[in-house]
């Protein structure tokens, strides 16, 4: 059984439409026959049985990827607003999208939400507005020009503190700053190869009303999405249940 996956519309599209559908998760299955091994895929040995199992290198609850935010008054990253990580971050991204959305309570606004995989394998999602969103689009444009994108790439974030003096009070706040080097190759084919068989998005985030700039590997099951019609009723009964 496969999972219907909708691309979510958008004025410019940086790559081709993910693939529909998914494999090694439970929710979701590749619709057709597998040509070549993903390279997201490392064999594990099954201490039970003795045998060599093929598992995913990456974790991932589809449409609840680890969140990761920005605080933009700290300088400072964090998850779920507990766990610190730094002023900094580097990573590979397999998935994003610029769009103008009301989300988070937070009044439409422009955002880059970027998702890659930590160095434990997590699947993780980001988000940045205002000025950071603008310098994001100052790294993407020398890539364009270099027939690359940012999956290609090792992309670090950094916190870049700023000043701003009313009333003759300073207020201190941070933007991101974005810049990249080379990223192994085996790295980005892991991470193209697990964007293309799995739906990468953010539950919280989607509304499907989004203004969009730009996507890549970003997609969202069908099911999910509330401007979709309703599936049929064979569909419905066809699709997985929670155990």
């Amino acid at each position: 059984m496969s999972t219907k996956v909708k691309a979510q519309r958008t004025a410019t599209t940086e790559a081709g439409a993910a693939s529909t559908t998914a494999t090694e998760a439970p929710m979701f299955t590749l619709s057709g026959p597998i040509t070549a091994v993903p390279a997201y895929l490392t064999e594990k040995l099954d201490e039970s049985t003795g045998e060599l199992a093929q598992v995913s290198r990456f974790r991932y609850l589809p449409g609840h990827p680890r969140q990761v935010r920005f605080d933009a008054k700290a300088g400072q990253f964090n998850i779920g607003g507990t766990v610190l990580l730094g002023n900094s971050l580097s990573f590979i991204p397999l998935a994003w999208r610029v769009f103008q959305d009301d989300i988070l309570n937070m009044g439409r606004k422009l955002w880059a939400e970027l998702f890659f995989a930590d160095e434990k394998g997590a699947i993780c999602a980001v988000l940045f507005h205002g000025y950071s969103v603008e310098n994001l689009y100052r790294l993407i444009e020398p890539l364009f020009y270099d027939d690359l994108t940012l999956a290609d790439v090792t992309v670090k974030v950094t916190a870049e503190k700023k000043q701003t003096t009313k009333d003759g009070k300073t207020a201190t706040y941070y933007i991101a700053q974005f810049s990249y080097e080379a990223a192994d190759a085996a790295e980005v084919a892991a991470r193209r190869d697990f964007a293309r068989d799995f739906p990468i998005w953010r539950a919280e985030t989607y509304t499907g009303a989004a203004d969009l700039r730009i996507q890549h590997g970003y997609t969202v099951p069908a099911q999910d999405d509330p401007t979709s019609p309703e599936p049929a009723a064979a569909e419905l009964a066809a699709l997985p249940q929670a155990a």
